[in-house]
């Protein structure tokens, strides 16, 4: 790794620890050259792809995915850490399913199930943007239908 201030090639690593449950890796490096120190992060890759409904393939992006979450949830009692969590938990899912590609509808569906179980609010404001909501009826009826599966598990 060179350093990025001196770029000098050789550089120690002074600390190495596991991050987000495991599928990243933090160093904390040291320029052996100059002294400086800097942080790198080590993620698990695969060629993951996503496939659209107009049948476009793009490669998978966890930071679309992050922005997204983070529009959703905005203002509302999710965590950072929540979020970032369940990220990591979808993409190991599609990695160890061995598939390179992915259909859009399921990760979609399965964030909406992640903000469904976590903040109702979220998950309007995402299904809004996901569902592609053309007028207040159509929010109107997921709101209703989130009504309705909430009175079904209280009674």
């Amino acid at each position: 790794m060179k350093c990025p201030k001196c770029r000098a090639p050789d550089t120690k690593v002074l600390d190495s620890r596991p991050i987000e449950d495991g599928l990243c890796i933090r160093r904390r490096r040291e320029c052996l050259n100059c002294g400086f120190r800097f942080t790198t992060y080590e993620r698990f890759f695969t060629e993951l792809f996503v496939v659209k409904k107009d049948g476009r393939r793009e490669p998978f992006s966890r930071e679309k995915l992050l922005i997204g979450l983070r529009k959703a949830c905005h203002k509302r009692p999710i965590s950072e850490e929540q979020i970032q969590r369940f990220l990591n938990e979808l993409e190991a899912e599609l990695i160890l399913s061995g598939e390179s590609e992915i259909p859009s509808h399921y990760i979609g569906e399965r964030i909406m199930n992640f903000l469904k179980n976590t903040d109702k609010v979220a998950y309007i404001r995402f299904a809004s943007v996901y569902k592609d909501f053309k007028d207040l009826d159509e929010f109107l009826a997921q709101i209703e239908k989130l009504k309705e599966g909430a009175s079904e598990s209280q009674g």
